[in-house]
């Protein structure tokens, strides 16, 4: 039987990677059972004590639950061993799209996003550019939708040489025609399905890494970087995730 891992991923707003509500896309991917799931958000929920239907990463994240956020991530929590978290900076991912669909030099990168941190004209021509990649994309991955390279890299992270089957976080851009294509284009994905977060515990603890991710990593690109949450995230963050700030050297050196 293939290895089942259930993915969740916050900052995700399709193919509009810049001008947008965020700037970071993480994409989690755990290796958990039901069970432990289920212990693990009872753990979290007699330690925050909300009154909340479902918890998210927020509620973790709030200054009060800093030891729960802690544990959460630590050696004593249950993702040790078990969780992958795969970051994109989403400037950047635009920036590398483009520069290789007008075949420019690869020291293009450096120089576009350095303009895009420093200026309105830069930030006008990339929007600009990621609304005409938009426009001409004809390929049913398209090159901009930062999921689909994201659940293809967990399946290779997780795979020992056999497929593994991915169980998501329900997205509507998961189309039929989208699952076949994955698959084709990556033989470590033996089948993917999709689940509802509001049952499936293992999705929760997906959402908790994602979105924790997401936002000590936008911080850190605004300026109110993390340095405690970040080491504890070290473990986790997916080596090939592509980034081109200090921010991942940083939680790699952690």
């Amino acid at each position: 039987m293939p290895t089942t891992i259930v993915c969740d991923e916050s900052g995700y707003e399709g193919e509009k990677l810049v001008g947008g509500v965020t700037d970071v896309f993480a994409h989690a991917s755990i290796r958990l059972d039901e069970e432990t799931a289920a212990a693990c958000v009872a753990e979290l929920r007699d330690r925050i004590k909300s009154p909340a239907t479902m918890y998210k990463a927020n509620h973790l994240l709030r200054a009060k639950h800093r030891a729960t956020l802690l544990w959460f991530l630590g050696p004593n929590g249950p993702l040790p061993g078990n969780a992958s978290v795969f970051v994109i900076d989403k400037t950047h991912f635009l920036i590398t799209a483009l520069v290789d669909h007008l075949g420019a030099r690869p020291a293009t990168i450096p120089f576009l996003y350095d303009a895009y941190r420093r200026t309105e004209e830069a930030r006008a021509f990339l929007d600009a550019a990621n609304d005409y990649l938009r426009a001409h994309e004809t390929a049913v991955l398209p090159r901009l939708d930062p999921l689909l390279p994201a659940i293809i890299r967990a399946a290779e992270y997780w795979s020992d040489g056999t497929p593994v089957h991915i169980a998501h976080d329900r997205q509507t851009t998961l189309s039929p025609a989208r699952i076949t294509a994955l698959r084709q284009a990556s033989p470590a994905i033996a089948a993917i399905d999709q689940l509802d977060s509001f049952v499936d515990h293992r999705v929760q603890i997906a959402d908790f890494l994602a979105g924790i991710t997401y936002r000590i990593a936008s911080g850190y690109l605004n300026g109110a970087g993390d340095p405690e949450v970040t080491a504890a995230l070290a473990p986790y963050v997916d080596p090939q995730s592509l980034w081109i700030t200090p921010w991942l050297s940083a939680v790699a050196s952690a």
